[in-house]
């Protein structure tokens, strides 16, 4: 009878200590950081610096979260990945942080291709990117028609971007426009973006040509579109060769208006123009400097982050995108993905970022936070980014913009 009220006081025992174990364990799941996570380059030339931006902007919105309280009882927490800008590595990050890190939700990338190679992978295991740098349109667009999206993004898209330039070129007087890309996924979905807008904006495309990212001198191609009349230069690539093509432009003496996309305002364009010509692209971006308020405070926090001012943008975007998600988890009361994604798509309340208010950003159909009349036009100036304005730009309507 003792061996059995022994035995018998073991086992209650070993109860006791499995549930007590257990109710620790599930203290311990509940006090679990709810990981964010980031992938995009940060060390290979023209996008690490950008990356950078993005990475200090999302650590300073976490920090700001945190310091309110944090979500669901729960701190925010980040984990980083560095693609070099390299597909494979941007995919075997996603991989990574999905699976093993167990993060509930992305951000980035710098690179428009990178985001195209991987973004079937969050949107087949249901987790939410927040793009925050990279542009391409197809990047948001649902993997099959009516299908479920979880790409949501928060910066000025291709699209938006071409459609700005478009109706400037227009307004302005276009008689003959010239396209000019880049042989890369970027430039072939800003040649299609381009040529839909020209189509859209009445205008002649008079001349058409490609440069790879490597060219230093484009010569031959401007010669042809000097050839055919070309009175306007709508341009897609990435900094350096943008600030190149000014350079070869210069040898010819042929300077037709050059409006361009947002690498002209980086600081590689800037390097491989110079000063002087650097001033004859215009572009289009949504912040070139703090300006208001909250965001000199913001820039007062990362600046020493930054490895060119010019950057600041992709800080102000990474913030607001952590602000939109915190949103949804908010609403959502959850940190499923599903649920994450019903909830971006219709936020109940007001997101208060540094750029700007957003209400109901998303919907079911449209995944863009920012739409073309949230850009302003800017070039070079005494070696900053600054506000273009000219009669032509200041007539701009809303409608004219997000034709």
């Amino acid at each position: 009878m003792d061996i059995i009220r022994s035995t018998a006081a073991k086992v209650a025992s070993g109860f006791k200590a499995m549930a007590l174990a257990g109710v620790m364990f599930a203290a311990h799941v509940q006090a679990q950081d709810i990981k964010l996570g980031f992938v995009g380059d940060m060390t290979a030339s023209p996008t690490a610096g950008i990356g950078i931006a993005g990475v200090a902007g999302i650590e300073a919105a976490i920090e700001d979260i945190n310091k309110a309280g944090g979500l669901l009882g729960r701190k925010l927490s980040l984990v980083v990945r560095d693609d070099g800008g390299q597909p494979q590595r941007s995919i075997q990050a996603v991989t990574e942080l999905i699976d093993s890190e167990k993060v509930v939700a992305l951000l980035g990338p710098a690179n428009s291709g990178n985001a195209m190679a991987w973004k079937r992978i969050p949107n087949e295991k249901k987790v939410p990117v927040m793009v925050v740098i990279a542009e391409a349109t197809d990047v948001t667009k649902p993997m099959a028609p009516d299908g479920e999206n979880y790409m949501f993004r928060n910066t000025m898209y291709d699209r938006a971007q071409t459609a700005a330039i478009t109706a400037y070129a227009k307004k302005n007087g276009a008689k003959k426009v010239g396209i000019v890309t880049e042989t890369t996924g970027y430039g072939e979905g800003g040649l299609r973006d381009l040529q839909a807008q020209v189509k859209a904006n009445g205008l002649e495309v008079a001349a058409s040509e490609k440069i790879a990212v490597g060219d230093t001198d484009m010569t031959s191609q401007l010669n042809k579109m000097k050839a055919a009349g070309v009175d306007t230069l709508l341009v897609w690539c990435q900094g350096t060769p943008m600030g190149l093509m000014l350079r070869s432009m210069e040898k010819l003496n042929y300077f037709p208006t050059m409006l361009t996309a947002g690498g002209a305002t980086t600081n590689s364009f800037y390097d491989a123009a110079g000063p002087a010509l650097a001033t004859r692209a215009i572009s289009v971006r949504t912040i070139w400097a703090p300006v208001t308020e909250p965001q000199q405070r913001l820039f007062k926090r990362v600046e020493s982050k930054l490895t060119n001012p010019v950057v600041f943008y992709g800080s102000v975007q990474a913030y607001d995108g952590v602000m939109l998600l915190a949103a949804a988890i908010r609403q959502a009361g959850s940190v499923d993905g599903a649920k994450m994604r019903e909830a971006l798509e219709d936020l109940q309340a007001p997101v208060q970022g540094i750029f700007k208010s957003y209400a109901k950003p998303f919907s079911r159909t449209t995944h863009e936070a920012l739409v073309p009349s949230d850009a302003k036009f800017v070039r070079w100036n005494n070696g900053k980014v600054a506000e273009y304005s000219d009669d032509v730009s200041k007539s701009l309507t809303p409608a004219e913009l997000n034709r």
